[in-house]
C-alpha cells in the first residue's frame, strides 16, 4: 500500500518541476508563446488545459481495454474534443472575456502535443487513479509555466499585473516582452533558471541507447549505435 501510495505521489509531483511539460519536456509551445501576454490568460489557458487532461486521461484510462487499436488515434481525439467543446461552452458561459481573450487557442488544446501525448504514452496504459494524477500533475507543471511567464511578461511589458498598476513600471515598460521575441526571450531565461535550479545537464553523448526504436530502426538501415 505504501509503496503505491509512492507511485502515485510520484505521478502526481514528476510534472511540476522534474518532467514540466513546458519548461523541460518543451510541449505545448504554441499555447505557451501566443496567450502568456497576461498572466490571467495564463492561469486561464493551464487551467482549461487541465480539466481537458483530467477528463480525458480518466476516460481513455477506462476505456483502454475496450477501444480497438486500429482506431485509438480517432477516438482519443473524439474524447479530448469533446472536453474541449464542453470547457469552451463553460467559459463562453461564465467567463466571456478570458473566453475571448484566449480565442482559437482555446479550440486548439485539441491539438495540444501535451494532453494527446500523455492520452498514447500515459493513460492508455495505466490505471485510472494513476492516469488522474498524472493528469493533475502534469496540468500544475503547465499551468505554473504559463503563469510565470505572464506574469513576468506582463509586469515588465505593461507594467501592471493582474489589473493592478506597477509603480515606476508602468511609466517605463518594455513593450518587447508583450511581442512574440520578448515571449521567446522570457521562455528561455526561464528554462535556463530551471535546469540551474534542477542541476539538469545537456547530454554528454548523443546515441540512440535506451531509445525503444532502436531496434526497429536499425534493421531498416539506421545508424543506431
Amino acid at each position: 500500500m505504501a509503496e503505491n501510495k509512492n507511485s502515485l505521489g510520484k505521478e502526481l509531483t514528476k510534472g511540476i518541476i522534474k518532467e514540466n511539460p513546458t519548461l523541460v519536456m518543451l510541449l505545448g509551445m504554441c499555447p505557451t508563446l501566443a496567450v502568456t501576454t497576461q498572466a490571467k490568460n495564463g492561469i486561464g489557458m493551464g487551467l482549461a488545459t487541465t480539466f481537458v487532461l483530467l477528463g480525458s486521461n480518466i476516460v481513455i484510462s477506462a476505456l483502454r481495454k475496450i477501444i480497438p487499436d486500429k482506431v485509438r488515434i480517432p477516438a482519443f481525439i473524439v474524447i479530448i474534443a469533446s472536453f474541449v467543446t464542453l470547457i469552451g461552452f463553460l467559459m463562453e458561459g461564465f467567463l466571456p472575456d478570458l473566453y475571448e481573450s484566449l480565442g482559437i487557442y482555446l479550440t486548439l488544446i485539441t491539438v495540444n502535443c501535451i494532453i494527446f501525448g500523455r492520452a498514447e504514452m500515459f493513460a492508455s496504459k495505466n490505471g485510472v487513479v494513476a492516469s488522474a494524477c498524472d493528469a493533475i500533475g502534469m496540468g500544475i507543471g503547465f499551468t505554473l509555466a504559463l503563469f510565470l511567464m505572464g506574469s513576468v511578461r506582463e509586469i515588465i511589458g505593461a507594467g501592471q499585473w493582474m489589473g493592478l498598476t506597477i509603480p515606476v513600471m508602468s511609466d517605463n515598460p518594455m513593450l518587447l516582452f508583450i511581442m512574440p521575441a520578448g515571449g521567446f526571450f522570457t521562455l528561455g531565461v526561464i528554462i535556463a533558471f530551471v535546469n540551474k535550479v534542477s542541476k539538469k545537464k545537456p547530454p554528454q553523448e548523443l546515441s540512440c541507447k535506451g531509445c525503444p526504436h532502436a531496434d526497429a530502426c536499425a534493421k531498416n538501415g539506421g545508424d543506431c549505435q
